[in-house]
């Protein structure tokens, strides 16, 4: 299987972009017609075959012949449809040539009574209801002067051109990748030969690589894939079959522990769905080593992405509640019930968010609670230290001068001395 070589993700973005910018129809399609996405008025949209009885296969033709003048003619090409209908194209390249193509069209160059009466009734020579029918379907069509379509034909082939570019610094980039990735697959297979390990399956080392993508460590869960990667390869042998069935199962492990460390139950799920079905179609090493690190950077990047939007909803309704409830015996079970998330995981999510455990982050709040009541010479230590949460003083004074460096009597009588300044 050779992978897509243009990215199809941008190609219909520039395609929907252009669309809506000129009020013209827009077309992604591969070399041989077959549509992958349209917007605006369309060929896909336009009736005018239909209302005349032509021939669909005529249109598509038309389309690939323009893809192929445009070749041709370095990038771009104008040309009529078998209606007498304007498009143009620009063709998207690879490195084995025109791989997909943007059309935009159809449309009327001229005043639309003039296309009817020269292009429907006397090159077509259409009468009476199919006359009328193709009338209708012409009202649809959208108009653009001459001058205007010369333009816009430069307009997409130099957006075009953008895709071309950034295609290929991707495949330059995926060679690069492929390169490195194989590279260490072979170091690590040719390092267990020299130690002459069994063809077991490396539980050791697929968990030490789940463990990493549960600590969202990149860099670290791509170099153990790149070894789990080598181990399958070692224990395999030439039974390719039987690697992809591993590959899989690895698959399915990567979602499970993904969605376990805050991705997007749904999404994920549905990516591995997609990524299920990809495998069937791989045939060499090579590309199934680079598509499976591909895979791990999606999840990866739900994990991130979910993770991180969800993450900072949780510490901030974590925090809100702390900040009602501190002058209580809260524990972390009471503020990991309130969020919906087990105590465990809200201590690990917490401490990554704010760099502090959740402990150490209550007793910095009640500390700064307790000060602004140590300026209340009414109150005994014994009453502030209720009041901020501690039912034992002593444990609460040495709470205090661990956080601030002073005893809280120390701290009342300095910020109530009349020589101490301004008060902090």
């Amino acid at each position: 299987m050779r992978e897509e070589a243009f990215d199809r993700r941008l190609a219909e973005e520039c395609a929907r972009a252009f669309s809506l910018s000129t009020g013209l129809g827009c077309t992604l399609s591969d070399k041989s017609g077959g549509v992958f996405a349209d917007f605006g008025y369309s060929c896909e949209k336009c009736r005018l075959c239909e209302a005349t009885g032509g021939a669909r296969i005529d249109c598509v033709r038309a389309h690939i012949y323009g893809m192929t003048e445009a070749e041709r003619f370095g990038g771009k090409y104008i040309y009529f449809c078998p209606m007498g209908l304007t498009c143009f194209v620009s063709p998207i390249l690879s490195e084995y040539g025109a791989e997909a193509k943007i059309t935009v069209g159809p449309f009327i160059m001229v005043e639309r009574q003039d296309f009817i009466d020269c292009e429907l009734v006397e090159n077509a020579r259409l009468t009476g209801e199919t006359l009328e029918a193709a009338v209708r379907a012409v009202e649809n069509v959208p108009l653009a002067p001459p001058e205007r379509v010369n333009q816009l034909s430069t307009l997409l082939f130099m957006a075009v051109g953008f895709l071309n570019n950034v295609s290929a610094e991707n495949r330059l980039l995926q060679n690069r990748r492929s390169d490195a990735i194989q590279g260490q697959i072979t170091a690590y297979i040719q390092s267990l030969k020299r130690e002459g390990d069994s063809r077991d399956y490396p539980f050791d080392l697929e968990r030490r690589f789940l463990l990493s993508i549960e600590r969202r460590e990149r860099e670290e869960a791509q170099r153990l894939l790149n070894e789990l990667l080598g181990a399958i390869l070692f224990t395999g042998g030439s039974d390719f079959e039987r690697i992809k069935l591993r590959v899989y199962d690895l698959l399915v492990l990567i979602s499970r522990t993904a969605i376990q460390s805050g991705a997007d139950p749904h999404r994920t799920l549905r990516l591995n769905e997609e990524s299920s079905r990809v495998l069937t179609d791989f045939h060499s090493i090579d590309s199934l080593c680079l598509w499976l690190s591909g895979a791990l950077a999606g999840y990866m990047d739900e994990l991130f992405t979910y993770a991180d939007a969800k993450h900072a909803d949780v510490i901030h309704r974590c925090i809100q509640y702390l900040g009602e409830h501190y002058a209580e015996p809260i524990t972390l079970r009471e503020a990991a019930e309130h969020v919906y998330l087990t105590p465990p995981y809200l201590c690990r999510v917490f401490k990554r968010e704010t760099g502090v455990t959740f402990n150490e982050y209550l007793n910095r709040l009640r500390v700064s609670k307790a000060k602004e009541l140590l300026r209340s010479p009414e109150l005994r230590l014994t009453d502030v230290a209720q009041l901020v949460g501690y039912e034992d003083q002593s444990y609460f004074t040495k709470v205090f001068k661990r956080v601030t460096g002073l005893l809280p009597s120390a701290y009342r009588q300095k910020n109530l001395s009349p020589q101490s300044g301004e008060k902090k």
